[in-house]
């Protein structure tokens, strides 16, 4: 069967089996921030954004994305690069392998709420496996993240 998505901005056309998982066609499609860590929908390290929705990549048939837009982390690095040095600083990211289905969710979570606390921010992060850090790193990091942010916007308006 032959899909049409755009893929991080660029669309593109392929002739697919009507079983391929979304993970494995982003994959396929140089896509390798999206991780494949537990083959039951319960790590998080799959998320993408469908149609600016997080999901998760294993749990999606490829063919679901037809028309529509499927963004990775790999096409939002710039929104990622500010909230990741954040994650970094906090030694959050031990071995990495957690990091993009992590940052994912956690632009998901400020694209719903830009300012969360920090109880909305732990179950919405809940779904994500991390077996390094135990979480605590990547908490502290969003709240200085946020913290950041609300600085950042107060100095801005006060440029107004």
């Amino acid at each position: 069967m032959n899909i049409t998505m755009t893929l991080n901005g660029k669309k593109i056309s392929a002739d697919i089996d009507a079983d391929i998982l979304l993970i494995d066609f982003v994959r396929d499609h140089g896509c390798y921030s999206v991780k494949r860590g537990c083959e039951t929908s319960n790590c998080g390290l799959c998320t993408v954004f469908l149609d600016e929705k997080p999901v998760l990549s294993c749990s999606v048939l490829a063919a679901r994305a037809d028309g529509r837009t499927v963004t990775t982390l790999e096409g939002l690095q710039e929104e990622a690069k500010e909230f990741g040095a954040f994650i970094a600083d906090q030694g959050a990211e031990q071995c990495g392998f957690c990091n993009p289905g992590f940052i994912m969710n956690a632009l998901a979570l400020f694209r719903e709420n830009e300012y969360p606390e920090e109880e909305e921010i732990r179950e919405y992060l809940a779904g994500n496996l991390c077996r390094c850090s135990g979480y605590e790193g990547q908490l502290r990091g969003i709240q200085a993240f946020l913290a950041w942010k609300k600085e950042k916007s107060g100095k801005e308006s006060e440029k107004s």
